[in-house]
């Protein structure tokens, strides 16, 4: 059980330290955030009829080499498909100009629209090559991207984070070039919108799905984690291998809460609780967390993201006045972390309704000291 006394500076100066810091949160408002790297406004890119695809062209698709293509292959309106053999298809259908290749081109051009229209986040330079990028909306500032070297993206333990790269004119990587997923980014969540054609350099390893408006070249020996799509023109391929992505759902993990008082720190003040959650595989947990005296709800509040895996939850309770409150937090969990349940908080509720004042020193009765003093003069 915790209990919810103001730590005294000398004999402990841990907790001095701790309520040190939860001022610090407090003092701003009930409402505690802590600012990101990045703001994440991003939202997924829908592929409708166009997920099952691997590479789609308008024009033709030429292939030189035995490039292997998982998903399906596709183009519309032109009709060509060339190279297959020597390359191969797996796990997916070559659609010329069929039903669904006329769908997945309408399909496209509703996704290449929805990632241009989405507000960026940050305008950046254009070599990506050496930086390090977390999940939102990035426009270059010259209208091309390039990368030479690798490109991380970092998901800061958010599986379902998006990345969005857009792209006025171009977008070319070098030979060697890398694209590296950490933090649980996932490729199936990256998106390329291209203003004109891409380029992917020689022996280069790339993640996510291209949506370009014209043409798109894999030079020989790249491999893409994503898929290849261009509205306007040919996709031209060269002994590739090209594997569309699958969004994995990740073991859920487990979650722990922690829950404090404001009063050590504000005596006389009123009463904030905040509960803070922390998941074991980084997921940023979200949701209500519910507050309870002795069993029964004293009010909820929603989790806000406070760094990688961690949220806080924050309450100004209405608890009955002039007596001892056993507070618990409790959170139900979602699909990718569990439930959790603080430890019992004792908290004082003074007569009224705020954290206990002070004691005031009664003064001292000197004249009950009086039959002490010595004899009168």
């Amino acid at each position: 059980m915790i209990n919810a006394i103001r730590p005294r500076a000398g004999r402990h100066p841990l907790r001095f330290r701790l309520a040190t810091a939860l001022t610090c949160m407090l003092a701003t408002g009930i409402v505690v955030t802590t600012p990101h790297t990045a703001s994440a406004v991003a939202a997924p890119v829908p592929l409708g009829a166009a997920t099952n695809f691997a590479v789609l062209a308008a024009s033709t698709v030429t292939n030189t080499g035995p490039s292997i293509i998982t998903g399906d292959l596709g183009v519309s309106p032109g009709t060509a498909v060339t190279g297959f053999p020597p390359g191969v298809v797996i796990g997916g259908t070559v659609h010329s100009n069929d039903a669904a290749a006329i769908a997945a081109q309408a399909a496209l051009t509703t996704a290449y629209n929805n990632a241009a229209g989405q507000p960026a986040d940050a305008t950046i330079p254009t070599e990506l090559g050496g930086t390090t990028r977390t999940p939102g909306v990035y426009n270059s500032a010259a209208g091309t991207f390039g990368i030479t070297g690798n490109l991380t993206l970092n998901a800061q333990g958010n599986p379902n984070a998006i990345f969005i790269f857009k792209a006025a004119s171009t977008l070319i990587t070098a030979s060697g070039s890398t694209v590296t997923l950490i933090g649980g980014a996932q490729a199936c969540n990256v998106f390329w919108q291209v203003g004109s054609s891409a380029t992917l350099g020689t022996n280069s390893s790339f993640v996510g799905t291209i949506l370009a408006q014209a043409s798109i070249t894999a030079t020989t020996g790249v491999t893409v984690n994503g898929r290849l799509l261009a509205r306007t023109a040919a996709v031209t391929l060269d002994t590739n291998t090209v594997t569309r992505p699958l969004c994995q759902v990740p073991p859920p993990g487990t979650t722990t809460m922690t829950l404090i008082s404001s009063c050590p720190v504000r005596r006389g003040g009123p009463i904030v609780l905040v509960a803070t959650v922390r998941s074991s595989n980084g997921t940023v947990p979200t949701g209500t967390v519910f507050f309870r005296d002795r069993g029964v709800v004293v009010g909820s509040a929603p989790l806000v993201a406070s760094g990688v895996g961690t949220a806080r939850a924050t309450i100004a309770p209405n608890l009955p006045r002039d007596r001892t409150a056993r507070i618990t937090a409790t959170y139900t969990g979602t699909l990718l972390v569990g439930p959790s349940t603080s430890n019992v908080l004792i908290q004082r509720v003074g007569e009224d309704g705020r954290c206990p004042s002070p004691r005031k020193h009664r003064p001292v009765n000197n004249t009950n000291n009086n039959n002490n003093a010595g004899p009168r003069a």
